[in-house]
C-alpha cells in the first residue's frame, strides 16, 4: 500500500514539474526560469496542505523529491528542446493527470493524519490546484481554475469519490485507482468538449436617479433646441 502512495505521488510530481516546465517554455523562460515553475507546480499544493495539517513538509523532510524535480526539468529542456512545437492540450493533459493523481493522494494523507471528511477533500483539492495556480500567477496568465473549462469540480470528485468507496469497503489501491480514473476523466472530457458550470451574471439595472439625470438632461436639450 504505502508502495503504491510512494509512486502515485512520485508520478504526480513528474507530471507537474513537466506541465511546469512546459510553461516556462512557452514563455521562453531560461533554465533557472524552468527549475522554478516546475517547483511551484510539482510542490506548491502539497506544501499548502502540509502547512495546514501542521505537519512536517513533504520535500524537506524527503528531498530526493527535489531531486526528481530538478531531473524532470533539466530532462524537458533537453527532449523537448522546441516547446512551442508541443501541442497546447498536451500541457492540459499533464496538468489533468497531475490534478488527479493529487486530489487522491492529498485526500488520502489527510485523511490519514486525521482530519474530517470534508476538510480532507478541501485539502485534496488544495493539493491538486494550487501549485498550478502559483505557476500561472507567475507566467501572469490566468489560471485555469478560473477558466470557463471544469477544473476544480474533477478533483472534488476525485476526493469525494475516494472517500465514499473507502467508506464502502474497498481496497484502498482500488478505491484510489477509480477516483484517479473519474477524475482525470471528467477534467479530459472538460477540456475536449469545453464543458463547464452555468456562469453566474449579475445584471445592473439603471438607478432611479441615473434615469431622473437623464430625463433632466433630454428636456433641456429639447428645450435649447426650441
Amino acid at each position: 500500500m504505502y508502495e503504491l502512495l510512494f509512486y502515485l505521488d512520485i508520478f504526480g510530481v513528474i507530471v507537474f514539474a513537466l506541465s511546469g516546465a512546459l510553461m516556462a517554455g512557452r514563455y521562453q523562460l531560461d533554465p533557472f526560469g524552468v527549475v522554478v515553475l516546475a517547483s511551484v507546480t510539482a510542490v506548491g499544493g502539497g506544501t499548502i496542505r502540509d502547512v495546514i495539517l501542521q505537519t512536517p513538509v513533504f520535500w524537506v523532510v524527503k528531498p530526493y523529491y527535489l531531486y526528481v524535480i530538478l531531473a524532470t526539468a533539466l530532462l524537458t529542456i533537453i527532449i523537448i528542446s522546441k516547446p512551442k512545437r508541443i501541442p497546447k492540450r498536451f500541457l492540459l493533459i499533464a496538468d489533468a493527470l497531475g490534478l488527479a493523481l493529487f486530489a487522491v493522494v492529498g485526500t488520502q494523507k489527510a485523511l490519514h493524519l486525521g482530519a474530517p471528511i470534508p476538510v480532507a477533500v478541501v485539502l485534496g483539492t488544495i493539493t491538486s490546484i494550487a501549485g498550478g495556480m502559483i505557476r500561472d500567477v507567475l507566467c501572469n496568465v490566468i489560471p485555469m481554475i478560473l477558466r470557463e473549462e471544469i477544473y476544480a469540480l474533477a478533483a472534488i470528485l476525485g476526493g469525494s469519490l475516494y472517500v465514499l468507496l473507502h467508506w464502502l469497503g474497498w481496497s484502498e489501491i482500488s478505491a484510489m485507482m477509480v477516483a484517479v480514473t473519474a477524475a482525470l476523466t471528467l477534467r479530459l472530457a472538460a477540456i475536449y468538449w469545453h464543458l463547464s458550470l452555468p456562469a453566474f451574471h449579475l445584471i445592473d439595472l439603471p438607478s432611479h436617479d441615473s434615469n431622473t439625470d437623464d430625463a433632466n438632461k433630454q428636456n433641456s436639450n429639447n428645450e435649447e433646441s426650441k
